[in-house]
Formats: C-alpha cells, sequence, structure tokens
C-alpha cells in the first residue's frame, strides 16, 4: 500500500520525536474536526477517524433520521428515511446517524489553525514524555553536553531535553564551554507554561552521596551506608559513613584500595578535598571524628542549647579550628551540633577569671565557683540569670535554699550596678554623685562591658588563632 503524504507525516513526527502514532493522529483528527466545524457551523454534530488503509482522515456529520420529504429538510441536520436505509438497512426515523462528508479543504486561516493544534498536542505529548522519563530520575546524577549560557547560567542538553545548570550549582572556578560533558545531581524537575524544567547542581552535598554510591558497591548494596554530608563545594567536604554489617570498615570501603575509589570522586569535584568520617550514635564520639585529625581533649555538653565546648591543646586549636574556620564549621554542619572550640591555655584563663569574679559573692567559695565554671557560670551576671533549677545541679549547692540564697545576692550584686574584674571592685556607689540616673547608666554600661568581655573572650580566641594559624588546619 502506498502511504499518503499524511501517513508519511505521521511516521515521520513519531520516528523523529519519540511520539507515539496514535498521539499524532489524534492531533491530526483535532485539526480536521476544528476545520469543519468552521464549514458546517457550531452547532454540528462531528466525528473524524483516521483511515488506517487509505491513510487519510475520514470525516463524519451525524444526522437525525426523520420522514420528511428531502426539500423540508435541514441538510446539514436531518437525512430522509429512504436515503437513510441505503446507507443503513437496519436505520430507523429518530436514530442519529452517521454520514460521511467530504473532508473540508484547508484556507489558509484553517491551515494555521490546524498546525497549531498539531503542535499544541505534539508539545503537551513531548511535555508527558519528559515528565515521565525524568521526575523518577531526580536525586539521581544525570549527564549531558553543555550548549550555552544564559544570564550565567548554563544549558545542557540531556539529549531529549535540556537542564538549566544555575550559576550558584556550579562548583567556583570551573568553565565550561560549548561541546564539554557536564555529569550533575538532577535538583527538580518541574512544570512551567513552556513545558518541563528541569534544574541539575554540581554543588549539592546530596551529590557528593550519590558520587559515592556510584564507586562503591557496599553502598549501593545497603550494607553501607551514607549517614550525613557537609560541603564546602570546590575546597571541602565531609561524609560520615557507618557499616550494617561488623566486619565491614565503612570508610576503608569508601576509600578503596590505594584510595582508587574516593579518588575517582575527588577527580570528578576538580580536586575538592574529602574527609570520611565513621559516624556514631554518641554525639560526642561522632563531634571527635568529625573534627579530625586535631586531636580532642575534653567535651562538654550543653543539651538545651544543642552546643559542645571542645577544648584542645593549643597545638591542636589551628588543626581544629582549619583554614579560615573550615574544619569547625564542616563538623558543625555534619553534626548538627554548635561547637565552641577553646584553648587549653584559654580555658584555664577563663576558668580563673570566672572564679575571680564568683568569689566576690557572699558564700561563694572557690570550689563553688569553679564548679559554677564547670557549668558555664562565669561571672555574676550569668548567675543572677541562671534557674534556680539549673543552679541546685551544680556540686556545691547542697538543697534550693541554698542555692536561691545565693541568687538572691546575685541579682542584688546586678541592680546595685556593682561588678567585678579579675577580683577587682569596679562598684558604683549611689554617693558618688547626686545625679542618680546618670551613677546607675555609668554602673549598666560598666557592668555590661564586663559581661560582653568575658562573653566574647572564646569568640576572640578562636578568630585570632585561626587567623595566625590559617594554613595549618587542612587534613589531608
Amino acid at each position: 500500500m502506498n502511504l499518503t503524504e499524511l501517513s508519511r507525516v505521521i511516521e515521520s513526527v513519531g520516528r523523529d520525536r519519540g511520539i507515539r502514532k496514535d498521539i499524532i493522529i489524534s492531533a491530526v483528527e483535532q485539526a480536521m474536526l476544528a476545520a469543519a466545524q468552521k464549514k458546517y457551523g457550531s452547532h454540528a454534530i462531528l466525528e473524524a477517524h483516521y483511515n488506517d488503509e487509505s491513510g487519510e482522515v475520514d470525516l463524519y456529520l451525524f444526522k437525525k433520521v426523520v420522514e420528511s420529504e428531502p426539500e423540508m429538510l435541514e441538510e446539514s441536520e436531518e437525512i430522509n428515511i429512504t436515503e437513510a436505509l441505503d446507507l443503513d438497512p437496519q436505520a430507523q426515523v429518530g436514530d442519529e446517524l452517521g454520514v460521511k462528508v467530504e473532508t473540508p479543504s484547508f484556507g489558509r486561516v484553517d491551515a494555521q489553525t490546524a498546525k497549531q493544534i498539531i503542535f499544541q498536542k505534539v508539545r503537551d505529548a513531548e511535555r508527558d514524555i519528559v515528565l515521565n522519563e525524568y521526575m523518577p530520575l531526580k536525586g539521581e546524577i544525570v549527564s549531558g553536553i553543555a550548549r550555552r549560557m544564559e544570564r550565567g547560567n548554563l544549558v545542557i542538553d540531556l539529549g531529549r531535553t535540556d537542564a538549566l545548570l544555575p550559576r550558584n550549582e556550579i562548583i567556583p572556578g570551573e568553565m565550561y564551554k560549548p561541546g564539554d560533558r557536564v555529569q550533575a545531581l538532577l535538583t527538580d524537575v518541574v512544570t512551567t507554561t513552556k513545558g518541563p524544567a528541569l534544574y541539575i547542581s554540581r554543588t549539592s552535598p546530596k551529590y557528593v552521596m550519590k558520587l559515592f554510591a556510584n564507586e562503591v558497591p557496599e553502598i549501593r548494596d545497603g550494607i553501607i551506608e551514607i549517614k550525613s554530608c557537609a560541603r564546602e563545594p570546590g575546597s571541602r567536604a565531609k561524609i560520615a559513613v557507618v557499616s550494617k554489617v561488623r566486619d565491614i570498615d565503612p570508610v576503608g570501603a569508601c576509600v578503596g584500595m590505594k584510595g582508587v575509589r574516593v579518588q575517582q570522586v575527588i577527580q570528578e569535584l576538580k580536586g575538592e578535598k574529602i574527609d570520611i568520617i565513621p559516624w556514631s550514635e554518641n554525639p560526642m564520639m561522632f563531634v571527635r571524628s568529625a573534627l579530625s585529625p586535631a586531636e580532642i581533649s575534653s567535651i562538654r555538653v550543653d543539651e538545651r542549647g544543642k552546643m559542645m565546648e571542645v577544648m584542645v591543646e593549643d597545638s591542636q586549636l589551628s588543626l581544629a579550628i582549619g583554614k579560615r574556620g573550615q574544619n569547625v564549621r564542616l563538623a558543625a554542619n555534619i553534626s548538627g551540633w554548635k561547637l565552641d572550640i577553646i584553648s587549653k591555655t584559654k580555658h584555664q584563663k577563663r576558668i580563673q577569671d570566672a572564679v575571680a569574679n564568683l568569689v566576690n559573692i557572699e558564700g561563694v567559695s572557690e570550689t563553688v565557683a569553679r564548679a559554677l565554671s564547670q557549668a558555664s557560670i562565669f561571672n555574676i551576671k550569668q548567675l543572677s540569670d541562671t534557674a534556680i533549677e539549673a543552679l541546685i545541679k551544680v556540686p556545691g549547692f547542697d538543697n534550693k535554699e541554698t542555692a536561691q540564697v545565693i541568687l538572691d545576692k546575685a541579682k542584688a550584686l546586678v541592680a546595685s550596678g556593682a561588678s567585678f574584674v579579675n577580683g577587682v571592685s569596679t562598684a558604683i556607689t549611689m554617693t558618688e554623685t547626686s545625679n542618680k540616673d546618670a551613677v546607675k547608666d555609668a554602673a549598666n554600661e560598666k557592668l555590661k562591658a564586663m559581661i560582653n568581655e568575658s562573653e566574647a573572650a572564646t569568640e576572640v580566641e578562636a578568630a585570632q588563632n585561626a587567623s595566625a594559624h590559617s594554613g595549618q588546619g587542612d587534613a589531608q
């Protein structure tokens, strides 16, 4: 059978665009109906069916079977019973009979309308194909060819459609030119008025996790699990792994023989350093691993504030903080805890200052003051703001009554405007001036300065050490 021009177009479009033949045929039928509706009027009941044998569209106009004489018929809506019986021997008066009519010829406007209908149908089909193909791939790695830059964003040709790699999802320092192959994580598939839009990322922590899953069979098999990942794209990343089988070392499996597995990931990330650390249910043990290669002396945990004070030897401070604070930032990110890094010397100095300050409260001995400092109460103001329930948990406070007495004395000192720095009183009395308001303001300012100095000590020390030892914090 010789194919008509219409059948050849249907076959060609279906083959080139990967669209099912029935979808294209449906679009052609709708286009034919739109043209016929203009000829026969909006009230006409029409159907169009593609004929596989002829390769043409058959058009049917439905008419009501009546007994009226031919000259009395509404030709576009009715058909005489005699004529109806010639077409269908079982026709009866009142039936709706589909009468094949001549396919209308397309004028310029009709052809444009038909073209728009067909194109819209094809676009809708392509949109559905893209959504069905890429929606299940969300969160997976895809690859394509770089085509062009649009407002700083890179357009990637994935084959059937394009994906957008936003500027902020490109690893810092990476440069692409048309024709370069690009691999990234498919982060989102959304429907827009212009069709499906795909967004990909090379900076997402999940991209690192997927790269390891592709390189490490134990991860794909579920033997090893990546619990979390923290990353500063282009610089450094940390991943926490755990093994569900006791005999398998999760860190060693991810590193691979002679480091071949981790090196494959590093190469894809353009040299980004990766720390692989063992995950632990114990937050303190996990934080110790996360801060490696620094050696941790001790950790004090504040469950309520979800914070840890990490003490290290002076020689380990720069390693714990890392270059420009990177190591501690990544450790905090991957663990989910706020981390306060302090050197042993600074910690001892802070304890000494706290003891010298707190012993000025009547009834607070040096031993009790040290216990308060171990509970992160470093000055009179902090003590006055401490809840009685928290205070009675501190060693040295035997009962609630004793704690309340000390608390009241601390509040009285704060109210009077007295403060103590290194044990030296800086109290301002109301008799020093006749202007009581000015005296109170001055006392409050002095007290505030002392408190700020005490509370900021850790941050200042960390910043100074991070700046002084910025080159020593990178783990190899």
